[in-house]
């Protein structure tokens, strides 16, 4: 049988390897449909390429120190260094958070009947959505601004406490009023942006599913019992929001028993790290679903691979 820390060693460079290529894969996607695919190209489109950008930041920088320690390499961080990987790694979390919110808001306005109250945002979408993301941006730097000089490298390989806690890093201080409070302000973000996307999410599904039923009226039961975009869309964000919400709140209660037990189970934050970012690795294949260049190659694959297959039993 592998040892523990084997196993974890794997699935850290394998979430890794799977986070980074998906979402590289998917910025790639984007960029190809922007100079060569106008037709195809819409807004939404720019919010998910923000989102990648975000999800391989995230991914690399919550990971990589693991991973170092992983390979057993001796102080791979000093000061500046743990303050960095923190610095990025929190801010492009909160972003994720943030630009997954955007998203399903976006979508919703998008989608929603002409007689609903939302319709009149629809022509400042562009203008909106930029806003959003920069004041998201603004806010996360500023929040984690204040956690940074928190954090040094740790001078003891065997050091355990509570605070802020990896493989290279250490809190200086934790446990006092102003921590407390710090760590309010990071929940109430969160959970600001958590209810905004699962409430859009919700409603969305909501809006499809009166639009499915409106369809089936309108058609006859053959054309209806054929698959709609609709209902893939309807799918892929339910499965968003489950993914996105279970990882949430696990990785939440582990981080925030990690602050405060002073026994600490043995791979306990790089078990963390892996649940921190299963959402980002996974999100990008949930886009793709929809993708209208994916959706073109692989109908066009199993058109070939039929056409081949039928020229073989004829040979």
């Amino acid at each position: 049988m592998l040892p523990s820390n084997t196993i974890l060693g794997v699935c850290l460079i394998s979430q890794l390897c799977v986070g980074v290529t998906g979402n590289s894969l998917l910025f790639i996607l984007y960029i190809y449909t922007f100079f060569f695919k106008p037709h195809f190209k819409k807004l939404i489109d720019s919010i998910s390429m923000h989102l990648t950008i975000v999800n391989v930041l995230m991914i690399i920088f919550m990971l990589i120190s693991h991973i170092m320690s992983f390979f057993g390499v001796p102080k791979f961080l000093d000061d500046a260094g743990c303050r960095t990987v923190l610095f990025i790694s929190r801010v492009t979390r909160g972003m994720s958070i943030s630009t997954t919110s955007i998203l399903s808001t976006f979508q919703i306005i998008t989608i929603t009947p002409s007689n609903s109250r939302w319709v009149w945002h629809k022509p400042k979408l562009s203008k909106l959505t930029l806003s959003s993301l920069l004041c998201s941006w603004l806010i996360n730097l500023l929040i984690y601004t204040y956690m940074v000089p928190m954090v040094i490298a740790k001078t003891n390989s065997t050091h355990f406490g509570n605070g802020y806690l990896d493989p290279y890093s250490q809190n200086k201080h934790f446990g006092n009023q102003n921590s407390g409070s710090f760590l309010s302000i990071i929940l109430i973000y969160d959970l600001f942006y958590v209810s905004i996307m699962m409430w859009t999410s919700l409603h969305m599904v909501t809006v499809l599913y009166t639009h499915r039923k409106r369809v089936q009226h309108l058609h006859s039961t053959s054309l209806s019992s054929q698959p709609s975009p609709g209902g893939r869309a309807t799918h892929s964000i339910l499965l968003m929001v489950s993914c996105f919400v279970f990882f949430y709140w696990l990785n939440n209660f582990i981080t925030l028993s990690g602050f405060y037990v002073q026994v600490k189970i043995p791979n306990w934050d790089g078990i963390n790290a892996i649940l921190a970012t299963c959402y980002p690795s996974i999100c990008p294949f949930l886009l793709m679903k929809n993708n209208k260049l994916v959706l073109q190659f692989t109908s066009s694959f199993s058109e070939r691979r039929m056409a081949c297959f039928q020229s073989a039993l004829r040979g």
